[in-house]
């Protein structure tokens, strides 16, 4: 059985941006592929779930942190463009990143390698530290919410969103959901967040791209969420091999249970990320993005279909829209409280990961050496000859 059609396909908000086809969809929301009618660009439009969209509250605190966000410039940010209110339809009019998520390129690649996890963690927490010198917090830090373009350009994306759902008169499970693994203690203890709230969701997002897998488990969100209260996150090099033990110091500052032995900010840890890269002598890595993305998924799609000739819809009742909520995340081994490194015989070694791969090594390399250099001994010979007949020809 089909699913019903999306009613918002085709349609134009504020008779300017065009909604052309679907890209994600989650708890709070729905992005789309759109095209700003006006100046002639594709864009990205988040469309948030008609519950918010009712509530006086939440719209007054989304547009506040939209203009808030607009007015955040930092490379590693996605640009927010508009915001508005069509017909009861609360959305965003963000920049359009053609690649797709960090979560898609784990899911792809497996965990990172040092110099990759710098290359992703350095843009991410300048545009965080942008923010948080603006006063912003994100409260939301995760694979999902960090996009990379096919040029490698790595952007952190959904500024202000969760406070907009928290202030709501709305229960939203699915926020709970979508940010269990990664929620700092004082969220999870009093729904409190500063800016060392973002650092401690960037420490676990770091740990899992060193190690693939977060640091905690648990059979429902609740019980996921409240491990943090009792177990430190361990330091990835106690759980794979391979990872330096300045970036385990990194992922252990920034994951302190107390805020106040934390990193200030997102600058202050980036500090400390560059410094560890500079000591470590890591070379420069571009981000790939993702092979396969929802997003890329989508452009394709769209394109297809453009291409084909359109068969009018039979006529019918107004579908409704259908909301998932995002997957659950895999099992992870279970927390347990920070222990002194072990030895390296009793960890594992850091799974494979695609990051890892080198190029297959030419057995045939010595033999072409070989031919060449007669080659051009042969040639020199030759040369010499020809240069001595010609000399004695002349001379005579």
């Amino acid at each position: 059985m089909k699913p019903p059609a999306d009613s918002l396909l085709g349609a134009s908000l504020e008779g300017r941006y065009r909604i052309d086809a679907p890209i994600a969809r989650g708890g709070m929301s729905a992005v789309y592929l759109g095209v700003d009618l006006r100046l002639g660009r594709s864009v990205a439009i988040k469309v948030m779930d008609a519950r918010y969209s009712g509530d006086p509250q939440f719209l007054r605190r989304f547009e506040f942190e939209a203009r808030a966000v607009a007015g955040l410039k930092h490379p590693g940010l996605v640009a927010v463009y508009d915001q508005g209110i069509d017909d009861g339809i609360a959305f965003l009019v963000m920049e359009l990143v053609e690649g797709g998520s960090l979560r898609e390129l784990l899911r792809e690649r497996g965990p990172m390698p040092p110099h990759a996890v710098s290359a992703v963690a350095d843009p991410v927490l300048g545009g965080l530290g942008t923010a948080h010198a603006a006063g912003l917090v994100h409260r939301d830090v995760k694979p999902e919410n960090v996009l990379i373009s096919d040029a490698g350009e790595v952007k952190v994306a959904d500024f202000g969103l969760v406070r907009a759902v928290a202030e709501a008169g709305v229960t939203s499970a699915s926020v709970i959901l979508g940010t269990a693994a990664y929620l700092s203690p004082e969220q999870v203890e009093a729904g409190d967040a500063d800016a060392r709230s973002d650092v401690y969701s960037m420490g676990v997002m770091m740990f899992e791209l060193l190690t693939g897998r977060t640091p905690f488990r648990g059979d429902t969100p609740l019980a996921l969420a409240y491990q943090r209260l009792s177990y430190d996150v361990p330091a990835p090099g106690d759980v794979v091999d391979g990872v330096p033990e300045e970036f385990d110091e990194i992922v252990l500052r920034a994951t302190e249970r107390d805020p106040a032995e934390r990193y200030a900010d997102g600058y202050d840890m980036r500090r400390a990320l560059l410094a560890a890269a500079d000591e470590l002598d890591l070379p420069s890595f571009t981000v790939p993005a993702p092979r396969r993305s929802a997003e890329r998924d989508t452009m394709a799609r769209f394109r297809a279909d453009r291409a084909q000739p359109q068969v009018p819809a039979p006529p019918g009742p107004n579908p409704t829209r259908v909301q998932s909520g995002p997957a659950t995340p895999p099992p992870v081994a279970a927390p347990t409280p920070r222990p002194d490194r072990e030895p390296a015989a009793a960890r594992t070694t850091r799974p494979e990961s695609r990051f890892d791969e080198q190029p297959e090594p030419d057995h045939n390399g010595p033999v072409r050496a070989l031919i060449w250099t007669t080659f051009v001994l042969l040639l020199a010979v030759a040369v010499g000859a020809v240069g001595w007949w010609v000399g004695q020809t002349y001379l005579s």
